[in-house]
């Protein structure tokens, strides 16, 4: 999943990004809402982690034009703004939840997959695909009772397909997760990372659909 990280505060940027990178997804960080702002305009992102105090406004009014302009993406509002009436400004701006600082990153990367599974429509925690089962809470894959390792690229490969499953995600819409701004895209590795998924999936689960993209079945 592509992540945009909008936070001015050096410290717990690079603590938030490099957690979040730690999982497996690709983290734009960005320090204003100008660079935010333009973010949105050229990425399709799966998630915003959202700071309200920043150097050049409120990251509310960032929100506010999100929303405006028809942009869903999830939104998870980080501030020290803790007051119930700064709670309620954010949820009623259009964010999907929000967590006050200080907080601790176990708490984070819950809240981001409760997100991202409410806006996929996978309420449950555990994910059915016939004889398998998918835990994206604690990263954890099993085809029956046999445990299925999965690096951290292949679940960033699984995360993206089971954020529409049953739908077709294109090669670009794959690299898009995987990389982020600056890092240099190889030109087979959404070829090789969704061949490793199959063999180890089950050619049944993950779909090549020849000239559009990738999909995976809808769950059971």
């Amino acid at each position: 999943m592509r992540v945009l990280l909008v936070e001015d505060n050096e410290i717990l940027g690079e603590a938030v990004r490099d957690h979040v990178a730690a999982a497996g997804h690709a983290v734009d960080w960005m320090l204003t809402i100008e660079d935010a702002r333009a973010s949105l305009r050229a990425v399709s992102y799966g998630l915003v982690l959202l700071d309200l105090r920043l150097p050049d406004g409120s990251g509310i009014a960032l929100l506010k034009e999100m929303r405006a302009s028809d942009n869903a993406t999830p939104v998870i509002i980080l501030t020290a703004h803790d007051q119930i009436s700064d709670r309620i400004e954010g949820l009623n701006s259009g964010a999907d939840d929000y967590l006050v600082k200080p907080f601790d990153l176990g708490e984070l990367s819950a809240r981001m997959l409760a997100v991202i599974r409410r806006y996929g429509g996978n309420i449950s925690p555990v994910i059915r695909f016939g004889d398998l089962r998918i835990s994206q809470a604690d990263r954890r894959v099993f085809s029956g009772e046999e445990e299925i390792s999965l690096s951290g690229r292949e679940w960033a490969v699984l995360d993206t397909l089971l954020a529409r499953p049953g739908a077709i995600i294109s090669k670009s819409q794959i690299e898009e997760a995987l990389y982020a701004f600056g890092s240099e895209i190889e030109s087979n590795t959404v070829e090789v990372y969704v061949s490793r998924l199959r063999k180890k999936l089950g050619r049944d689960h993950v779909a090549t659909v020849r000239g559009v993209g990738y999909k995976i079945g809808a769950p059971a």
